[in-house]
Order: C-alpha cells, then structure tokens, then sequence
C-alpha cells in the first residue's frame, strides 16, 4: 500500500492526465443552471457563448460538493493509500473546505488519516499546490512534515486572471451595471482589472494598462512580478488556464518559454466552473510559485 494519496476538488483544474499519472481522487461542484443542458457545446464555456448567441438571459450557480461526495473520495483513496491530503478552493469563495472537513469527521477510526488543506486560492493557483504537494510526496517525507510545508507555500503561490467581458461578473451580481460599464469604456483604452487572491478571496488586485491583448499583458505581469526571484536565480513553475480560450493560452505558453528557461510550465487546462461562470469565455489566467 502506497503511503499518501491525494483527493482534490474540481477547482483545481488538473488535467485528466495529472489525474490519472498521480492516481488522484477528484470531487466535483455542483451547477445549477438548466438553461445549458440542451444547448450544443464541449464544456460551459461553449454552452454560455451559445447561450448569447440565442438571446437567452440567465446564470447559473455552483454549490460546493456534499460531505458525502468528500466521504466516498476519502474510502475509495484509503483503499490503496495509508494516508490522504485533500486539497479544497479557498474556504472564502465556497463552503467546500467545510464539506471536506465534515466528511472527515465522518470516517470514524480513520479520521487521523485525512488532512485537510485549504489552498486560499483558485484554478491554476490551487493546483500548483497540489504540484508541490506530489513533489514533496515523492522526496519521501512523512505527512505531518508535509502538510505544514504545504500551509507555508499557500501565500507564496500567485494568481492573476484577465477577463474579456464583465458581463457574467455583472449578471451573478457581483459587480454593478454601472461597474460593468465602466470596465467596458476602460478596455476599449486597453486598461483592464486584474484579478487575483488576497487572503483567499477573489478579488481585483490592480488594474492592467496595455492590456487589449491578454496574454501580452499576463506576460508583462508574470515578468514584473518574479523579476527579483529571477535575479536571485530562483527556479519557478507556472500554470495556464482559460475560458475555452486555448490559443490565447498556448500563446502566451510560448511567450514565456522563449523568454525565461528558469520557468517551468507544468500545465494548461480550462478554468472549472466556480470561477469560469463569473469570469466567463475567453478569460486568462496564470499562476506561478517557486518550485
């Protein structure tokens, strides 16, 4: 029997082939919005383009996954596992580190053998986490060891999102229409928010000049933002996800690979669907830590 295994919630937007090469346990959120279960497209992001396109007015909504959904994932690991580690969103943004921390509750003898951790984070940004913990798992290290190391590395782990359009920000409420309009003048100038994670939530962190293109701003960010860790030779990792937005994506992949060899790029995937209903289609987004 292996002696850690991982279960993660669909936010951190690991790819099938992650999934399957780390043998990892994935809980899935739940999404409320019947206006989509009929219309043509390969994930939601396509399914809210066409949404648009037919003139339809609505939004969905995500809930966290049960405590149930946690418990069957904690079972199904500890079946070839001595230990678990599970990660969850940021605990400010969904109430899916609760149900993960419930379910724990409920495994009676086997309690100790789950640890819990919330990545205070999203998307790209949790699932570096994850990375690091995989890295950590492989050196040999005992779980407690690992766990603290983990909680130290989750402020160290950045996240910046571009969106296109404020318009599912404004329709889940979130931001008001005169908000939204006022994004919308600033972008036809090139200037748009950015959005990112401070003390786990998802907010606007500051605001991007030059930024019509959205991977060439991403890549002006990522350049500022760890110019002093690159100086000190530091190794980084980086990840990209997307709102069915690939080839913004694959692009600015190539924009970093061909400037910094010290930036490991460990994955591109979409954005799940907590953060993508309220980012919306074509969004960008890119986290990076030291490896």
């Amino acid at each position: 029997m292996s002696k850690i295994g991982l279960v993660i919630d669909e936010g951190a937007d690991f790819t099938p082939e992650l999934i399957e090469q780390h043998q990892i346990e994935v809980v899935n959120f739940k999404m409320d919005w019947p206006d989509l279960d009929n219309l043509p497209g390969e994930n939601t992001f396509q399914k809210m383009r066409e949404l648009e396109k037919r003139g339809i007015k609505s939004f969905g909504k995500t809930s966290q996954p049960s405590p149930k959904a946690f418990l069957d994932a904690y079972k199904k690991q500890l079946e070839s596992f001595e230990n678990i580690i599970c990660f969850t969103i940021t605990s400010k943004l969904s109430g899916t580190y609760n149900s993960a921390v419930q379910a724990k509750s409920l495994l009676g003898p086997e309690t100790e053998k789950v640890f819990v951790v919330d990545s205070l984070s999203a998307s790209c940004a949790e699932g570096l986490l994850v990375l690091k913990a995989i890295e950590l798992i492989e050196t040999g290290k005992g779980i407690e060891e690992i766990v603290k190391e983990l909680e130290k590395n989750v402020s160290g782990i950045h996240l910046y999102v571009l969106i296109s359009d404020p318009k599912w920000l404004e329709a889940s409420g979130r931001i008001s229409h005169g908000v939204a309009s006022g994004m919308r003048r600033i972008q036809k100038m090139g200037i748009r928010p950015m959005l990112g994670v401070k003390k786990g939530l998802v907010k606007v962190i500051g605001i991007k000049g030059k930024a019509k293109d959205l991977p060439a701003a991403l890549f002006d960010q990522l350049k500022r933002k760890t110019e002093k860790e690159r100086k000190k030779g530091k190794k980084l990792r980086v990840a990209i996800t997307h709102g069915d937005n690939l080839e913004d994506a694959q692009r600015l992949k190539e924009m970093i690979e061909k400037e910094f060899q010290e930036i490991e790029i460990s994955f591109i995937n979409l954005i799940d669907n907590v953060l993508g209903i309220l980012v919306g289609s074509d969004a960008l987004a890119l986290a990076w830590m030291e490896v």
